[in-house]
């Protein structure tokens, strides 16, 4: 779909959401969803299909990886997952017009069977690709300091044992990421558990499980991350579905120093491309972008070999600005990136504008048509394709194959 209906059709549905869920619903039913139909091509145009091969060649025989699906879930025959109730309430009208987003992208009909059916819609995606493996994260709670779990502020839960049984049902495309919060009583035993089962990647968000990265209290998480070969995908960078400026910061790039300085592994999800954290380094407290940080991080040459960057979300609007120019221009960081879809916010149409990335000269208007014909078809594919294709606007730089493939 072109750039102005798409456009017109994000409006039109916020309008909706605003006027209540029964005309949310009618909307989705009257205009459908992306992906309703991944296994067709027959409808892409012969320039669409051109950009396609060229972006997945490199993976017919080598799949690809994505670090970043999330899972999301409501308790369905007792996986233990669950959402907070303010996402589901019109009382909460910010919040609940956040996860309508959320569970149309994800494919989610009927509330209380969340998990079967965004389970069920990602494969079919995903197989209908078939060049790609995925990491499907589980998300621990909040936590307080005292290591307690914080109900009240936790907004989605899925437990590690949910998606170790997700993935080894679905073996061809899936892996089990695990999420532990460092502050439990019993982290270091569940990360052993995760480890015994096959887990080789922790997912933190620590803006949204209040933990900081920088606290002693994790020292000892990181001593068994590292003695296990472990590796930590956190979140760096803001996170827009927290409103707490104290948390906010523990997404501060440079507190996840300590990982590193205890030979952790760390991959920096979004290339922390959002945002502005504390200059620890700077006794005035000034306040300097995230991505700046991140910089610093990669910059470090104690941290070669350790600090690497996701590129999740960096062509989303809003960070397709110079953390994308620059990362496609930094050929020398190329072979410490990673990526991540971020799965389900390729399929939530307002968060791409490929028509503002031929604008900035990522992409030409031909290549802007065609991906969003492909998005249309297969937005989780999309997301693979529209970074294979994109280039700096001056060097012509991409991003190469290896940035694709698991490390």
């Amino acid at each position: 779909m072109s750039q102005r209906p798409r456009r017109v059709l994000t409006v039109l549905a916020v309008v909706l959401v605003l006027l209540g869920g029964g005309a949310w619903f009618a909307f989705e039913s009257a205009i459908g969803r992306p992906g309703e139909s991944p296994e067709d091509l027959s409808g892409l145009s012969p320039r669409a299909r051109e950009i396609l091969e060229v972006a997945i060649a490199d993976f017919r025989a080598d799949p690809a990886f994505d670090h970043h699906v999330h899972t999301v879930g409501t308790g369905e025959k007792g996986s233990g997952a669950r959402i907070s109730p303010r996402f589901l309430s019109w009382l909460h009208p910010k919040q609940h017009v956040q996860f309508l987003a959320y569970q149309r992208a994800f494919g989610i009909e009927d509330i209380a069977r969340a998990e079967s059916q965004s389970a069920t819609h990602f494969l079919r995606l995903a197989r209908a690709a078939g060049v790609s493996r995925h990491g499907a994260m589980a998300f621990d709670a909040f936590h307080r300091p005292d290591g307690s779990v914080d109900e009240a502020d936790t907004e989605f839960y899925v437990p590690n044992e949910h998606v170790e049984a997700l993935a080894r049902a679905n073996a061809d495309v899936l892996v089990a990421v695990a999420s532990i919060h460092p502050y439990r009583t019993d982290a270091v035993a569940e990360l052993e558990r995760c480890a015994a089962a096959g887990t080789r990647i922790v997912k933190w968000l620590p803006n949204a499980m209040g933990m900081d990265p920088a606290d002693p209290r994790c020292d000892a998480f990181y001593a068994a991350l590292a003695r296990l070969g472990m590796t930590l995908l956190s979140h760096a960078g803001e996170e827009q579905a927290v409103e707490s400026e104290t948390t906010q910061e523990y997404g501060n790039p440079l507190r996840l120093r300590r990982a590193l300085d205890a030979g952790v592994r760390v991959y920096f999800g979004h290339c922390a491309s959002l945002g502005e954290g504390l200059d620890l380094d700077d006794p005035t407290g000034k306040r300097v972008d995230s991505f700046d940080l991140f910089l610093r991080v990669m910059d470090d040459p104690r941290y070669v070999g350790r600090a690497f960057g996701e590129i999740s979300a960096l062509t989303q609007t809003g960070r397709s600005g110079r953390p994308l120019a620059t990362m496609l221009a930094r050929t020398d960081l190329h072979e410490r990136l990673v990526n991540g879809s971020d799965w389900p916010l390729p399929a939530i149409d307002a968060l791409f504008r490929t028509g503002e990335l031929a604008d900035l000269g990522y992409l030409t208007t031909e290549e802007a048509r065609a991906l969003d014909e492909i998005w249309a078809v297969n937005p989780l594919l999309f997301d693979l394709v529209l970074k294979r294709t994109v280039k700096h606007p001056t060097m012509r730089t991409g991003f190469p194959a290896s940035v694709f493939r698991a490390r």
